[in-house]
């Protein structure tokens, strides 16, 4: 292949100079003309694969002393590197738009989740042209791409059959993507992406289907054909599993294999984890636990109920975690059979952040429900028990076994002070690239230094300009410097942390930190104002695990991180911080794009699919009107619309040939309206009524009519006021993913006669206070 003109540094590949052409005729044409080639890569350079697991703990893995059993990351890393100061920002979309760029979080907009964006500089959620990604420069410079797996880094008002595009895995460098949009995923009844395509898997629950499993095989047959068209060009593969972000969905053998092994408690798996890390050479012989938070019960102030309970979520996470990891293994195990394995740069990130401990001091069988402040009651839980994990429950552990899952470490996920919330383990396979096998790293590292790591292993300069936009600096440092010398010295000094309001900054070893929120209370303290926070310091060159609060003895330590952290946080648009969780879900509170904008009636097509909340009318704390135009038959069956699913939602459907409406609160309480008497053959006006009592999650009065005429009426007594999934959609003609009512099957109950049309009109909307989300979940309590 040529040699790419333009030195690499402006992408794409500028147009080389046209050949001279002096013949009349081809036959008079003197030597012959160069035909046209794709653009080049570095010679020799390696295949990339970046693995991500979702809230994963530094303690989590077998491979860092956890009690997971990981046979994939024990056996990479067993061959390659581990990385024992790795760091990411807390929370998913944060992170992963930092691993694909090679900036910090609010660098490119992405402060917090796509789903808490707001119009602030820092977190409007819109990855700047300035900011290319790992994609899309190895793409440019003749790697073949795909990602399969959780995205989590498209503008909710971008998911949508007309997108646009730009921000999806093929708009961002990926030639293939295979996986899901959201922030999570029901593992059993996944609603999936083929590029920009949706698409239903092929197999249901009771034929052995399991979303980890369907991604792994979708990645291997990519290799598999990108190899046998392609075998010259090297390729990139981004894994990003769904696991072990809630739900916790895994077969029961998988559960079986860890029964009866945290009977001991969260505790006591704490000092094993520990001692196991210290076996490892993870952390330091010195190593102390980092405190226990306040508030947080120990395992011996448990009922019986409750560690019951509670050892079964941490078995069902543990089976859930090692299950993701023995499908990498197929996918490894491709690699080697094909010999790509030992030129693969292999990226093995154990989480995106700390694990989450948003399960809330009971876990809940239902993960939605705590984002409403409705807590379950362990006694009706115990209940439910072998069916954790399984397809009618969306669980997720307490918060107790995230504090053990991120030992040493103090507190969890979202909390980005602490290194409980973002500290992972890392490793990086490349014996093509790396000599010392087995080998432990120490130096201070951030998720923005994978970036430039790949790129010096691919021999690929960072480009100035992309796509016509010059570039804004990458600002991760590379890491390849420590593959060979385990000695070297950090060359990453300084590093500010921020999620949520919680914050900290890095420096030479010194950590200066403020936790201002406690994530399984999901909403901020509103009497807390951030110049109230109390700042703690800590010497990690003495105190690894940040145990030991040095801020009262050396205060004027303290004030200079703080003021590092002031310097940093404005270079990096920081500011303003913003504490808001559930309530920045809104997005007319948020301040974000709303795409439905002040429209009050939409009219939907019959076969309309697929449609987030963030991109339908908005029906929730507002009196509304659904009116279905079908055509039907002898007794047709099937759904006209739905929006949700098991785990909370509504729909319109008939069942044998009669009207139907069921409101679904979070599977706690169903209001179910049925007509007496079947429609006659032909076309029909189907229409529900919700007079709403005005309010957040509050009740009101419901009618079904059917031409004109009362069918049917009903209470509902409370709604859902902020979401009723990340994870399902509102469909017309069809309920996909789980069924929001047990009158019907999942999956098959399409109408069987013909909807012409849904429309959604919306009432007065009822305003909702800034402080309505703690208000609720105050006296949800």
């Amino acid at each position: 292949m040529p040699e790419f003109a333009g030195g690499r540094h402006i992408l794409p590949e500028p147009d080389g100079r046209r050949p001279a052409v002096t013949a009349l005729g081809i036959d008079e044409q003197p030597g012959g003309l160069t035909p046209a080639s794709p653009t080049a890569t570095p010679a020799g350079a390696p295949n990339v694969v970046v693995v991500v697991l979702d809230d994963l703990g530094f303690g989590t893995s077998s491979a860092f002393g956890g009690p997971c059993r990981m046979p994939t990351a024990d056996r990479l890393a067993g061959d390659g590197l581990r990385y024992g100061r790795f760091h990411v920002t807390a929370l998913c979309s944060p992170t992963r738009q930092a691993l694909m760029t090679g900036r910090n979080h609010h660098s490119v907009g992405m402060g917090a989740t796509t789903e808490m964006a707001t119009s602030a500089p820092g977190y409007h959620g819109f990855r700047p042209r300035s900011a290319a990604t790992m994609a899309q420069i190895l793409q440019k410079n003749g790697y073949s791409t795909a990602a399969f797996g959780k995205w989590h880094q498209t503008p909710p008002s971008e998911i949508s059959p007309v997108g646009p595009f730009e921000r999806w895995p093929t708009g961002e460098g990926f030639d293939h993507f295979y996986g899901f949009m959201a922030c999570e995923m029901n593992h059993w009844y996944p609603l999936l992406y083929q590029d920009t395509v949706p698409v239903e898997p092929s197999k249901r629950p009771e034929e052995g289907y399991h979303l980890s499993e369907d991604l792994v095989d979708h990645a291997i047959d990519w290799v598999h054909t990108q190899r046998t068209m392609t075998p010259d060009r090297p390729f990139f593969t981004y894994l990003a599993f769904g696991a072990s972000h809630a739900p916790l969905h895994v077969a029961p053998e998988w559960i079986r294999r860890y029964r009866g092994e945290f009977d001991h408690g969260f505790d006591r798996q704490r000092e094993l984890t520990l001692a196991r890390q210290r076996e490892l050479g993870v952390v330091p012989e010195d190593t102390e636990l980092g405190p226990w938070p306040d508030g947080v019960p120990h395992w011996d102030e448990l009922t019986d109920t409750q560690r019951a309970l509670s050892a079964r979520f941490m078995e069902t996470f543990a089976g859930f975690t090692e299950h993701a990891d023995t499908q990498l293994g197929r996918f490894v195990d491709t690699l080697a059979e094909i010999g790509e394995l030992d030129n693969t740069v292999f990226v093995y990130l154990l989480g995106d952040n700390g694990a989450s401990g948003e399960g809330g001091l009971e876990g809940t069988t239902v993960e939605h429900r705590l984002g409403h402040g409705v807590v379950d009651d362990p006694e009706q839980m115990i209940t439910e028990l072998d069916g954790i994990g399984g397809p009618h429950s969306y669980p997720i552990a307490p918060a107790g076994w995230a504090l053990a899952l991120n030992t040493p470490y103090q507190w969890t996920k979202q909390v980005a002070s602490h290194f409980g919330g973002t500290r992972d383990g890392l490793i990086v396979h490349w014996p093509a690239g790396i000599a010392d096998r087995g080998g432990i790293r120490n130096q201070f590292h951030h998720v923005i230094d994978v970036l430039p790591t790949v790129l010096e292993c691919a021999g690929i300069p960072a480009p100035t300009t992309v796509d016509g936009v010059d570039q804004q600096p990458i600002e991760g440092v590379g890491m390849r410097y420590s593959f060979d010398d385990a000695a070297a010295p950090d060359r990453r000094r300084t590093q500010y942390f921020e999620m949520c309001g919680n914050r900290g900054i890095y420096h030479d070893g010194w950590t200066a930190v403020t936790r201002h929120g406690i994530p399984w209370e999901m909403v901020p303290d509103a009497e807390k104002g951030f110049r109230d926070d109390v700042w703690e310091l800590y010497d990690t060159t003495t105190d690894w695990a940040q145990a030991r609060d040095l801020a009262a003895e050396r205060p004027e330590r303290l004030r200079m991180l703080q003021d590092l952290f002031l310097i940093e946080a404005a270079k990096y648009q920081v500011f303003p911080l913003d504490d808001r969780v559930t309530e920045r879900e809104n997005p007319t509170l948020a301040g974000r794009l709303d795409l439905m904008g002040g429209r009050t009636s939409v009219t939907y097509r019959g076969g309309t699919r697929r449609l987030i909340e963030e991109t339908t009318p908005n029906v929730k704390n507002r009196s509304h009107t659904v009116t279905a135009e079908i055509e039907t038959g002898e007794a047709d069956d099937g759904v006209l619309v739905a929006q949700g699913g098991r785990f909370g939602g509504w729909a319109l459907y008939c069942l044998g040939g009669r009207a139907c409406y069921e409101y679904n609160y979070f599977g706690l309480a169903r209001c179910t309206v049925r007509a007496a008497q079947p429609m006659a053959p032909g076309v029909h006006e189907v229409q529900v009524e919700f007079a709403y009592d005005g309010g957040v999650g509050a009740g009101g009065s419901l009618s079904l009519v059917v031409d004109g005429a009362k069918v049917g009426e009903g209470r509902i007594e409370q709604t859902i006021p902020y979401y009723f999934s990340f994870d399902e959609t509102l469909d017309v003609g069809v309920d996909l993913g789980t069924p929001v009512s047990e009158d019907y099957p999942a999956v098959d109950n399409g109408f069987t006669g013909t909807v012409r049309t849904v429309r959604i009109d919306l009432g007065e909307e009822t305003p909702v206070p800034a402080n309505a989300v703690q208000q609720r979940v105050m006296t949800s309590h």
